[in-house]
């Protein structure tokens, strides 16, 4: 750090700034915004020889110099101070721009590694608010060992607990007697992956991604070959001769080409699936803390999560209809810190659901039990569902009849007829479930969600009916999360207002205030 604090026990109002290597690894993020451009000067000139060569080199190093100025300068502006009721941050080279957000908002407070700040030492601390429009606020890049006393101590004024010095690295903290490197937190293992899980999971998250990527590099090919690769003359003079190729290897030929090719797919999309999980979820561990689930994970990009308990809203139970089948799930948290999706609330994203329960009861919730009186929706509803979206596509078939072949209307209507069918599963499937602390709500056709979430934590309850559903007597219900979405659809009317009420009056009994107050850390025995 720059600026020395005093050792007051609060936090200073003095302008800090981020770690003066932050610099340096933006400069050489101007590295990788060079390539493209001395690529594409060296192609372009490539017929002058050697002047290419050094035309593209000063490019490169006239890029370079000037991301390099630039990030030099931004550092230099950009200032942030730790005040006793909020976080100031001020940026801006010629206009300048401050933004304060009070700690009462601050909802979760993340560190981040990627590869190259990581060989610096370095993080990036990320104070979430959960309200989204870019008002988040990110520091980037601190010591790691400034970045935890710096999240120790927003979470503590957060919390409305004593608060913690912010000091230097050379300064101990008063807190406990002892340095703030040596402080260590009691805490229990609740799940971890290893390498055998890693590999597993990775199978199951098959994935096609590295052909969109290869599909965006084909863009620029033409860069680098003397044909034009999006010329349809030139692939159909392709295709023509390797059909040609193709026949003459008789039936049988044929046959182990085209399973050959779906293996050389499922190989393609498997490999890609294994890799983007070990970069991901490399060394997943999640702990119980004093101050709640402590999430550690990632290969070249490291982050470090800690959620507080009294945050989770809800919990989230998800999988997909192949691993299903073999019994794995998801589990996710809803909490406060999450912006609709934007942050990734991944507690356990590839576990047994013997795994889950003990993370779902840590959180303060309790799984399905098999006693819960489950209440399907109302048949009306799906018959509705299925009689609109057949009625569509039964249209659709009478239209392609006519312009082109009553053998092509037959697709839209097998369409319908899968619709029929997978409504009249989703009928028998989709359920919910009501205690005296949680409502349940399973999702899904072959592959159920179910969404946990404390009654007293929701914050609104809303009944909604289009035209059809005020003439058939059902309703949909819509529970209000700050972090996310819960609905039930196709209720009938009066228990839709049924669950309405007992919610609200679950609602109503508990003080807000009282809600997501933290408790007091919890001590090792």
């Amino acid at each position: 750090m720059s600026e020395q604090v005093a050792n007051s026990g609060q936090p200073s109002n003095a302008a800090l700034h981020t770690d003066p290597k932050s610099f340096l690894i933006q400069g050489l993020a101007g590295l990788r915004n060079a390539i493209f451009p001395v690529v594409a000067v060296f192609f372009a000139m490539r017929d002058t020889g050697t002047l290419a060569l050094f035309t593209a080199l000063a490019a490169g190093i006239a890029i370079v110099g000037i991301g390099a100025g630039g990030a030099y300068l931004r550092w230099r502006k950009f200032t942030y101070e730790i005040n006793v009721e909020d976080i100031r941050v001020e940026s801006g080279i010629i206009s300048r721009i401050a933004r304060s957000v009070p700690f009462e908002r601050i909802q979760d407070v993340s560190l981040e590694q990627t590869l190259i700040p990581r060989l610096f030492g370095l993080v990036t601390v990320k104070f979430e608010t959960g309200s989204g429009g870019g008002e988040d606020i990110t520091l980037a890049y601190l010591s790691e060992d400034e970045g935890e006393r710096l999240r120790e101590l927003v979470r503590e004024q957060c919390d409305g607990a004593s608060l913690i010095a912010h000091r230097p690295d050379d300064v101990e903290s008063e807190v406990v007697g002892a340095p703030a490197a040596k402080r260590a937190e009691p805490s229990t293992l609740l799940f971890a992956m290893d390498r055998r899980r890693l590999f597993t999971f990775g199978i199951f998250e098959f994935s096609l991604a590295v052909f969109a990527v290869l599909a965006g590099l084909a863009q620029y090919a033409d860069w680098f070959v003397d044909f034009e690769i999006w010329d349809p003359d030139l692939w159909r003079d392709v295709a023509s001769e390797q059909s040609g190729w193709i026949a003459g290897l008789g039936q049988m030929g044929q046959i182990i080409g085209a399973i050959g090719s779906v293996i050389g797919l499922i190989l393609v999309g498997s490999v890609t699936g294994l890799f983007r999980v070990f970069l991901r979820d490399w060394n997943f561990r999640l702990e119980e803390t004093p101050r709640g689930f402590r999430r550690r994970r990632g290969l070249l990009t490291r982050t470090d999560v800690v959620m507080p308990v009294h945050r989770v809203q809800a919990i989230q139970v998800k999988t997909g209809w192949l691993r299903y089948r073999f019994g794995w799930r998801a589990l996710k948290f809803v909490s406060l810190a999450q912006d609709l999706g934007a942050a990734n609330h991944d507690v356990a994203p590839f576990a047994k659901i013997e795994e889950i329960k003990p993370i779902v009861r840590a959180a303060g919730f309790e799984p399905a039990s098999p006693t819960l009186d489950w209440r399907l929706t109302e048949p009306r509803y799906w018959l509705d569902t299925t009689i609109l979206e057949g009625g569509i596509l039964l249209l659709v078939a009478i239209v392609v009849a006519i312009v082109f072949s009553p053998w092509f209307a037959l697709i839209p209507v097998a369409i319908a007829g899968v619709i029929a069918l997978a409504n009249w599963y989703g009928y028998k499937v989709h359920a919910h479930a009501v205690d005296e602390e949680q409502l349940l709500v399973r999702k899904g056709y072959f592959s159920p969600d179910l969404q946990i979430a404390s009654r007293v934590k929701l914050h609104s309850v809303n009944i909604s009916q289009g035209p059809i559903a005020q003439r058939r007597g059902y309703a949909n219900l819509h529970l209000g999360l700050a972090g996310g979405t819960m609905s039930i659809s196709g209720l009938p009317l009066a228990r839709a207002h049924e669950l309405r009420r007992a919610i609200l009056a679950s609602i109503a009994a508990k003080d807000f205030s009282e809600i997501y107050r933290a408790p007091e850390p919890r001590l090792a025995a």
